[in-house]
This record gives structure tokens, sequence and C-alpha cells, in this order.
């Protein structure tokens, strides 16, 4: 699990949800929304979250462990030091 503290970069963040072989999945910490970031529909939704300054409430979860920790590093480059693992 990771807490997502900031998505400026959504390019970024986009590449690396692609370059991530399964599911990549955006949750509130409230457990009331959830979407799927590899689903482009429920990505641009996902994205409008984020850009209402919502970001810290989210989290993003893989479905895969090579893709969290592609993930892990993705965000560790743009320095979340926040970043957690569980």
């Amino acid at each position: 699990m990771m807490l997502l503290k900031n998505a400026k970069d959504i390019d970024n963040l986009i590449d690396a949800v692609n370059h991530c072989r399964d599911d990549v999945l955006l949750r509130s910490t409230d457990g009331r929304e959830e979407f799927n970031l590899k689903s482009v529909l429920s990505r641009y939704m996902a994205i409008g979250e984020l850009c209402r300054d919502h970001g810290d409430s989210y989290e993003v979860f893989c479905m895969n462990r090579a893709d969290e920790g592609y993930m892990m590093n993705f965000f560790n480059n743009l320095g979340h030091v926040n970043t957690k693992c569980a």
C-alpha cells in the first residue's frame, strides 16, 4: 500500500501505471471510492479527484508484487518520504 501525498505530475503517474503488469487501484482512505488506474474511464475519474486536491486522502494498491516495487520506486523518486508498504 502506498499513501499518495501528491500527484501533480499526472503524466508520470500514468506512465508508471502503464508500466505495471497488473491492476493498480486508487482507493480513498475511507474505502468509499476505488478506481482501477488501468481502466481509461476509471483513470479519468481518478485524475479528476486528484486534481481537486484530494490526493492526500487516496492510497495506491498494486495487485502484483513486482508492480508494487516499481510504484514504490516511482513515488520515492518523486520525493514522497511518507510512502509506506503493507
